[in-house]
């Protein structure tokens, strides 16, 4: 499912307009996004959590030269899958 596509079915079912229905989702996204860019833990129930991990630095190669390079340690977001998601996906409910 693309954004467009999840705004215009909350739109559709919570009978709102396609703007305020896209406000609510950039808003949404907007503080997941400054809660782990301030370190913090987003913890959705049932759906799942996301949060940051530190990949440390290490020797990669350039798939177009094949030189070593050296990667620099990053955060990067992850996401944990809660139990009720596992369970609709798994059973395909």
């Amino acid at each position: 499912m693309k954004k467009s596509e999840l705004i215009a079915t909350i739109a559709e079912k919570h009978n709102l307009s396609a703007s305020d229905a896209d406000r609510l989702v950039n808003n949404v996204f907007d503080e997941i996004t400054n809660a782990l860019a301030g370190g913090s833990r987003v913890e959705l129930r049932g759906f799942g959590s996301f949060s940051t991990r530190q990949r440390g630095a290490r020797i990669g190669r350039n798939p177009k030269t094949g030189k070593t390079v050296s990667v620099e340690p990053k955060t990067v977001p992850f996401f944990k899958a809660g139990k009720d998601l596992k369970l609709k996906v798994f059973n395909g409910k």
